[in-house]
């Protein structure tokens, strides 16, 4: 299995990020995927989850209105757009696999190698 980000960077406050996520090896429309993050020093903490069809999404407190996640079963890649950053949004953004949706990072299956995303004040 293979979760491959993409989409990373230096951004300003205020601006916006689409990060991506391509799956491989594994029946992808059979999981539910979702984005945690990563500051240096701290937990990896739970962004945002969309189960197998999209129908259903779900988001951090930190992040709701301003991050959306979304799946394109037929690519095989889960999106996470984000708008208004701030400072605060610094971190390595990782991208997980689970059968149910998840918001606790030890019960992924499966987790990409990660994007850094830097954003300046």
């Amino acid at each position: 299995v293979q979760l491959v980000e993409s989409g990373g960077g230096l951004v300003q406050a205020g601006g916006s990020l689409r990060l991506s996520c391509a799956a491989s090896g594994l029946p992808f429309n059979v999981y539910a995927m979702g984005w945690f993050r990563q500051a240096p020093g701290k937990e990896r903490e739970f962004v945002a989850a969309i189960s197998r069809s999209g129908g259903n999404t779900y988001y951090a407190d930190a992040v709701k209105g301003r991050f959306t996640i979304s799946r394109e079963n037929a690519k095989n890649t889960v999106y996470l757009q984000m708008n208004s950053l701030i400072p605060e949004d610094t971190a390595v953004y990782y991208c997980a696999a689970a059968l149910t949706p998840v918001t606790i990072a030890t019960m992924a299956d499966y987790w990409g190698q990660g994007t850094q995303v830097t954003v300046s004040s």
